[in-house]
């Protein structure tokens, strides 16, 4: 008699290609825990940071989809030029998404992943269903920028005292440095200014 726990192979499939399907696994990490690395890190320290840069993270996803809704729905006679620009900004941010969730991985963290987790942890507002005028989903998208920015700083600064660098240097030099380039970007576009003065 075989132990063999697999279906027993048929005709069809007796090159053993055949996927073995609805698979159930325990949860072998829980979120909110690191596993021990090599880092010179304290564990206290890479908990805490870990908890931080999933924080960012989950503001961060929330923000790329915001850029992404508003690229598709954009209006008005600078459709084009915002369209182009919700669509950069949008690479930019998902580029940032990586960074940080490698971050947390690195520290031997448990990563954000689903957008229905990320619903619960972000605190950046959320916009309505439907489609806004131009300038409130201008004004949106600094709110949330000025928001990703105070907890970076506050985040950056307690990490460096803590002595990581590496989360430090990727929240300053890559995500509040992008966000800084960007909110400069999008709140040129609400200065009421003339093109040609007569």
């Amino acid at each position: 008699m075989s132990t063999d726990p697999r279906p027993a192979a048929t005709t069809a499939h007796s090159d053993g290609s055949q996927p073995w399907l609805h698979q159930q696994g325990r949860v072998i990490q829980e979120f909110g825990t690191v596993k021990q690395f090599p880092l010179a890190l304290s564990m206290e320290t890479r908990l805490y940071s870990a908890q931080r840069v999933n924080k960012v993270l989950a503001d961060t996803r929330i923000l790329h989809d915001l850029y992404k809704k508003y690229h598709w729905l954009m209006r008005g006679a600078t459709f084009y030029q915002l369209h182009l620009l919700m669509d950069k900004h949008a690479g930019e941010q998902l580029a940032l998404i990586d960074t940080l969730a490698e971050r947390v991985q690195t520290l031997g963290g448990v990563s954000i992943g689903d957008p229905r987790h990320v619903a619960e942890i972000t605190t950046i507002r959320r916009p309505p269903d439907g489609v806004e005028e131009v300038p409130a989903m201008l004004s949106r998208l600094l709110e949330a920028h000025e928001q990703i920015l105070a907890d970076c700083h506050d985040a950056a600064a307690v990490v460096q005292e803590q002595g990581d660098d590496g989360t430090n240097d990727i929240l300053v030099s890559d995500v509040i440095r992008t966000n800084e380039l960007q909110s400069w970007f999008v709140a040129e576009h609400l200065v009421d200014t003339p093109l040609v003065r007569v």
